[in-house]
């Protein structure tokens, strides 16, 4: 019998918190019955699975990181809005570790589930539109892409996991990183031979 008030939404909410405590790889259907004072097999009303409860915190934190980028960066153009998307970016991985995880692992996840969630699709846009910003086109656009979330999921990564060690301010660092970010964008080199083959 299925609790009452105990809902897909709930399920997803309960792992996504727990992810955040103890990691999203530590994450089990039963830890998860126990946070909601449900047995394990009510679980299974509401997701198919481990997976499908990943996947769905996956799409949850999507979302949820995307809503903060898009509420950072609007009305914002050039160094502010990359300083805004990358500060939105690195606050959410810090606040929400777990989830932010759920964002950066590959995984499967139900394609009529991902075709209904806006996060994943909006959180491209606003990367892509605030790239045009520095007057980037493909192929440059995609590869603008990958260097900025390397480096944005390398520092928060390297920094949770507390490898900087060094007496120099991680903050510091990061404001460095990002104007770094913002001269070779404003820079970005011309195409190769092969680019336009």
């Amino acid at each position: 019998m299925v609790r009452a008030g105990l809902t897909t939404e709930r399920v997803t909410i309960a792992g996504a918190e727990l992810a955040d405590e103890v990691g999203l790889d530590r994450v089990t259907m039963s830890q998860v019955a126990r946070r909601l004072g449900v047995k394990d097999a009510s679980l299974y009303a509401h997701v198919r699975g481990l997976e499908d409860l990943r996947g769905r915190i996956a799409l949850l934190a999507a979302d949820e990181k995307t809503i903060r980028i898009a509420e950072a960066t609007a009305g914002r153009a050039g160094r502010d809005a990359l300083v805004a998307f990358a500060d939105a970016w690195r606050e959410y991985a810090r606040e929400h570790p777990g989830r932010y995880m759920a964002t950066q692992t590959p995984m499967q996840i139900d394609p009529e589930l991902a075709a209904k969630a806006p996060g994943p699709r909006r959180g491209v846009e606003l990367t892509y539109g605030m790239l045009r910003g520095y007057g980037l086109a493909e192929p440059d656009l995609t590869d603008a892409v990958r260097l900025l979330r390397s480096t944005f999921h390398g520092f928060v990564a390297l920094e949770a996991a507390g490898g900087f060690a060094h007496a120099r301010s991680p903050q510091r660092s990061w404001v460095r990183t990002l104007d770094a970010l913002h001269t070779l964008l404003e820079h970005w080199p011309p195409p190769r031979e092969e680019d336009s083959a």
